[in-house]
């Protein structure tokens, strides 16, 4: 399936940072199954975040498995020097990239290469970066990604100051950008989010938090319901 397909009008994204890899295949069995399509998978390298976290290998044993499911792969890279990995990202099965413009000096060249790859392209931003710096980063781009947590950990809080730069993001993009966001989201916060401007929205501790990954996966699908 085409990355740019399988995002829906609104769309919950397991992240998969936050999973049991004790159990890594069979909670995406779980979520597949619940109907999840989208999969978030991080990639942190020690460096422009301080923890290193799964990569590529991880990336290439799961692709099959939620290729076969009708999924997708998003994979966002908190990372020095983002481009370097785009191949890697795509011969591991991954399909789109998603880099950080603080992490990237030439934005436009990113974003050619991810395309010239086949790749799904986004551009995301810390809380600490101006919107419209973050907008102007992102011309072809698909996606742009509005933290609302600092990128690392999974498990923090939500920074209410997220909710009006999501709005500020959702009025300067155009329409067919999807605008995502990504930390601290949980049953109480995320439709507010949602109503923010939110098309995309990653959930990392709220769905693998518990013991019933499907159930906190459709609960938070049902918050957001009545605006499908």
């Amino acid at each position: 399936m085409p990355w740019r397909e399988g995002i829906r009008r609104v769309e919950i994204e397991p992240s998969l940072y936050a999973a049991d890899f004790g159990r890594l295949g069979e909670q995406i069995r779980e979520l597949l199954d619940a109907g999840a399509r989208v999969f978030h998978f991080d990639v942190g390298d020690g460096h422009f975040v301080e923890p290193i976290t799964i990569g590529p290998v991880v990336l290439r044993s799961i692709a099959p498995l939620v290729h076969d499911g009708g999924g997708v792969l998003d994979v966002h890279l908190m990372v020095t020097n983002p481009e370097h990995h785009f191949p890697q990202v795509k011969d591991a099965g991954g399909d789109s990239v998603t880099f950080h413009v603080e992490a990237c000096e030439e934005p436009p060249r990113a974003i050619a290469l991810a395309r010239s790859l086949g790749l799904g392209v986004g551009v995301s931003f810390n809380p600490e970066t101006l919107v419209a710096d973050a907008v102007a980063a992102s011309a072809g781009a698909d996606l742009v990604l509005c933290m609302s947590i600092h990128p690392g950990y999974s498990g923090q809080e939500f920074m209410p100051e997220a909710l009006p730069r999501i709005r500020k993001l959702r009025s300067q993009l155009d329409g067919h950008v999807i605008v995502q966001v990504d930390g601290g989201i949980t049953k109480d916060n995320v439709r507010s989010v949602r109503e923010a401007g939110a098309d995309a929205i990653v959930a990392g501790t709220a769905v693998f938090g518990g013991e019933d990954v499907a159930g906190e996966y459709e609960e938070l699908v049902r918050r957001l319901a009545a605006d499908d």
